[in-house]
């Protein structure tokens, strides 16, 4: 079958399992680890060295006398590496992530001459109905400009190209799929943009715009599906992740995550935000919150506007670099409002994406309005990117900020370019946010940015990207704490996913879902952090990844 090589994988790993637990008594939990340095990220913070888990939970945290007070089936001495709860991603796009593995990877294109080379490359082993890519940045470009379409028309007319920016909100497409998607210079679009140059259009298409073309895209089927979230699962448990919360899914996708789940074939635990479309939410808001061992259905995904990369952020003021234009927002003001009080009705959350002021603002009034009789809704604003610092206050408890911090590190070389200089102070401000929400919620928004949790954790303290750039970190006022990047990525987010007395520590009656590292990072200097690798994924107690079975 399609997935086999993914699943029998898994197996093997549970093969494992069983052979550690060959003595099988029934007196006998299921498991000790001791001589661990571990991270319970209790609210105390207390630090052990050892604990025990039975049926999937933890049932004792403390020192190495547990070894003395259970007897094991299987007893593993950690030789004093870290251990940590189960990393959680905030804000992330797991079933997009399968699907762009088997896309042309553009990430890291240094022009689009290498992108023309890499299409040719591709389109040469392999014929495909259409050749579909994702990654490029003009930012990391010589020029700087964003891309047109000629060179694309001239080696394919006939077959259809799609080449997504890294962000997800622009595409770069030939005449051939504009012909398809019945786009030209007449073509309006609301809550996005069609680039035109000299009259002409140049192929590149922002944020709703794109949903012309998406509406041509060969549909996925159920085994192009499997496939990717398999696939998906394999990263993100070599990662360290053992939950991520998936920004936008559709009722049949969330759907098709359960039924794997039930079977057994998806380990991983899914915290579902439903995408904002008339059949999800009508199924869903029906149907009520899904909660099961592994998936969990509670919030619905917005997009007030689009990414501040391809200048479709909706900004107070125009943009710095292009006369005039403030972004847009992708969904009205006054939807945002209405689908606010509709969900405040309910035990919904709402999570809504706005990168620049102007939509941060907006949604901000919009939950403020729509809350006044909700105690703790939890409310999040996925990305808060560029806010006006008079805005910062209006976060409270009832309103998390869910935040990537390796845009950040990303973003740096180039934000100040888009915003000014006067408005680079309420760039990424996550120490400010924490101030006034109490908690923060960290993820990476792959697959725009790198899986891997050890930079989000390494961004979030230093503001440096992998080349220790800038030395004295971007706007490093808003640093976070080792100890605040590690909650980011545990306990708050599993507090953003209304599962913090199940997950997100290492503490008695919890799943027993934990990372073992090869270095610890809240005491390694700062450049080392970035040579961590992950030892081992585990959860509810069972291995699902262990580099030392590769």
């Amino acid at each position: 079958m399609v997935y086999s090589k993914h699943y029998d994988k898994i197996k093997y790993f549970f093969f494992l399992i069983i052979i550690l637990f060959l003595s099988n008594c029934s007196n006998k939990i299921d498991l000790i680890v001791h001589n661990a340095v571990v991270y319970t990220v209790d609210d105390y913070g207390n630090k052990q060295s050892a604990f025990a888990v039975n049926d999937g939970k933890f049932i004792a945290v403390g020192r190495d006398e547990i070894l003395k007070d259970y007897s094991a089936k299987s007893i593993v001495d950690a030789k004093g590496l870290p251990i940590y709860p189960g990393f959680i991603d905030s804000h992330c796009h797991y079933l997009s992530l399968g699907i762009k593995q088997g896309e042309i990877d553009l990430v890291g294109t240094n022009s689009f001459d290498e992108i023309i080379q890499k299409i040719k490359e591709y389109s040469e082993k392999q014929e495909k109905e259409f050749i579909i890519g994702r990654g490029w940045d003009q930012n990391d470009w010589e020029d700087k400009s964003l891309p047109t379409k000629e060179k694309l028309d001239i080696l394919f007319p006939e077959t259809p190209v799609i080449l997504t920016r890294v962000d997800g909100h622009a595409m770069l497409v030939n005449q051939k799929v504009l012909d398809l998607a019945g786009i030209s210079l007449k073509t309006n679009v609301d809550g996005g943009e069609i680039i035109k140059k000299d009259n002409k259009v140049t192929g590149v298409l922002i944020d709703s715009a794109m949903n012309f073309v998406k509406r041509i895209l060969p549909k996925k089927t159920i085994e192009d599906k499997l496939e990717a979230l398999l696939s998906a699962q394999e990263i993100c448990f070599s990662n360290g992740l053992t939950t991520v919360s998936d920004a936008g899914l559709g009722k049949e996708d969330i759907l098709l995550i359960d039924s794997l789940q039930s079977k057994g074939l998806l380990q991983i635990k899914v915290y579902a935000m439903i995408s904002n479309n008339k059949e999800s939410l009508d199924y869903f808001l029906k149907r009520g919150i899904i909660k099961t061992n592994n998936l969990n259905v509670r919030s619905v995904k917005v997009y007030a506007d689009g990414a501040l990369g391809s200048r479709g952020a909706a900004l107070k003021k125009p943009y710095s670099d292009r006369k005039g234009h403030k972004g847009a927002f992708i969904t009205s003001i006054d939807s945002i409002e209405s689908l606010a009080y509709k969900l405040a009705q309910t035990d919904f959350q709402m999570n809504t994406h706005a990168i620049g002021d102007a939509a941060i603002s907006k949604v901000l009034d919009a939950y403020k309005k729509a809350l006044v009789f909700s105690d703790d809704p939890r409310w999040r604003i996925e990305h808060v990117q560029i806010i006006d610092t008079s805005d910062i206050s209006l976060f409270n408890k009832k309103i998390i900020p869910s935040v990537q911090p390796t845009h950040a590190t990303s973003d740096m070389y180039w934000v100040e370019d888009r915003i000014g200089s006067s408005r680079i102070v309420g760039a990424y401000p996550y120490k400010k946010l924490l101030k006034e929400a109490g908690s923060i919620a960290l993820g990476t928004d792959f697959p725009v940015e790198n899986v891997n949790p050890i930079l989000t954790f390494y961004a979030a303290i230093t503001r440096r990207d992998v080349n220790d750039f800038p030395e004295d970190g971007f706007n490093f006022e808003n640093a976070l704490t080792r100890e605040e990047a590690l909650r980011g990525m545990t306990i708050w987010g599993a507090k953003a996913n209304f599962e913090e007395k199940e997950k997100g520590s290492i503490e008695v009656g919890k799943k027993a879902d934990f990372v073992i590292l090869d270095r610890d990072i809240m005491e390694e200097p700062d450049k080392r952090i970035l040579t961590t690798k992950v030892v081992a994924t585990i959860v509810d107690g069972r291995i699902v990844y262990s580099n030392r079975f590769n």
